[in-house]
């Protein structure tokens, strides 16, 4: 299943596809958040996707899961215009696995987001980027209550 994305439609559209689970995540961030990259985890080997925005951020936060026992089963938000009469990017995020939480990452500006997950996991991240990281939409395993706020959310089920 995907939900999502949240955020605007600036920048390209992307999907880095389904895994058996997120092993690390990095984000580079400072009043928004610039880019994310995340390392997957396919039948036991670790798989890199691609850097998904630009090369801004003024800190850089890396998190590594203690996969397979540690799954990543949430992400909250907010999204929000950088720039006046801009279009919104993504403002800000905050991990969740089943034993840790990580963040706030960014700045707290905007419409919120938030996604937890009840017996399953997110397996891939999708979205829009260009500069920034425009928009942030993921795919899950097993089972997820609806998303709280979902104004610009698009649900599929695969």
């Amino acid at each position: 299943m995907v939900v999502g994305p949240w955020g605007g439609d600036g920048g390209s559209s992307w999907d880095d596809g389904s895994y058996s689970g997120v092993r690390e995540i990095t984000i580079f961030y400072g009043d928004c958040i610039d880019s994310i990259r995340v390392v997957y985890d396919k039948n036991g080997e670790p798989v890199s996707g691609d850097k998904h925005g630009g090369g801004g951020g003024g800190q850089t936060s890396e998190i590594k899961l203690q996969y397979p026992e540690e799954k990543l089963i949430g992400v909250s938000g907010h999204y929000h215009p950088f720039w006046i009469n801009g279009t919104p990017i993504i403002r800000s995020l905050t991990l969740k696995s089943n034993r840790r939480t990580f963040g706030s990452f960014g700045v707290e500006e905007g419409t919120p987001f938030s996604l937890t997950m009840d017996g399953g996991q997110i397996v891939g991240f999708l979205g829009r980027s260009g500069l920034y990281l425009d928009a942030i939409g993921f795919r899950l395993s097993g089972t997820a209550p609806p998303p709280k706020l979902p104004c610009q959310m698009v649900c599929t089920i695969l």
